[in-house]
């Protein structure tokens, strides 16, 4: 059976990955495994195929078959065994197709041998193991951020969650403007124009001259004052209306001092 198919029924399998299980506690625990290329292009197994047609049956059936080598080092813990796999566009692959080759031959045989590219083995899902069961989550790693069912999502960190969010975009009013708002626009309540910082109202300090203001804005609308002449005018008393008092020319211009003296 195998030997005729070996001899000219050889074939190539092409497939993201495979799957394998790994046996724990005396293989009562199952975990599978997703194994793939870790450049990311895809396997090529090795294979036989065949093809057989029932008596009650008239459709042909055809088949095939993956052939296994000893496993690797990076996946004996995983599996004694492991698919022969070939580089995309190797002489491997050439001479495991050659339909010339109708005997099986010592060329042939040494294609047999476990890989020794970089792969990529992690545990997945359990419900790959169910029959019927095709999901591209069988493909996700178990501590994948990306699987759904990994717990270690719910217990991050909503400030992790939110490290990729942009900021929105701020004018900044720089010192040197002269407007006399800004044009940033935060929420549905804060629209108005916002007042800048630098034309806030600032205390003016007191000023001696302004108490002099009001009595000079009424004199300005008072008569003009006589021309001054060389006679000397006496003043009328504000409480009395006794005729203006007398005074001396040789008392108004007497010094302060002379007050002082003794009499």
């Amino acid at each position: 059976m195998w030997t005729t198919m070996k001899k000219k029924k050889r074939c190539i399998i092409v497939a993201q990955g495979f799957y394998e299980w790994q046996k724990k506690n005396g293989g009562k625990e199952k975990i599978p495994h997703f194994v793939k290329r870790q450049d990311g292009q895809l396997m090529c197994f090795a294979g036989l195929w065949d093809r057989v047609q029932f008596e009650d049956s008239d459709k042909e059936l055809f088949t095939y078959t993956i052939i296994t080598t000893v496993s690797n080092k990076q996946l004996n813990f995983l599996h004694d065994r492991m698919p022969v796999m070939f580089d995309n566009g190797s002489d491997a692959i050439r001479t495991w197709l050659d339909p010339s080759r109708t005997e099986w031959n010592d060329a042939l045989q040494s294609l047999l041998r476990p890989f020794h590219g970089k792969l990529e083995c992690y545990p997945v899902s359990k419900d790959v193991g169910k029959v019927g069961n095709n999901s591209p989550s069988f493909l996700v790693p178990v501590d994948s951020a990306a699987n759904k069912n990994n717990i270690a999502n719910f217990f991050q960190s909503p400030q992790k969650q939110s490290v990729n969010r942009t900021e929105p975009d701020v004018k900044v009013e720089h010192e040197d403007e002269t407007r006399a708002t800004t044009d940033r626009i935060q929420g549905t309540e804060d629209n108005a124009p916002l007042p800048v910082s630098e034309t806030h109202g600032i205390k003016r300090e007191h000023d001696d001259d302004e108490s002099e203001l009001p009595s000079k804005r009424l004199n300005s609308n008072a008569a003009p004052s006589p021309a001054k002449t060389s006679k000397r005018q006496g003043t009328r008393s504000a409480t009395n209306n006794g005729s203006a008092a007398k005074t001396t020319k040789d008392k108004a211009s007497r010094k302060i001092t002379a007050f002082f003296t003794s009499k």
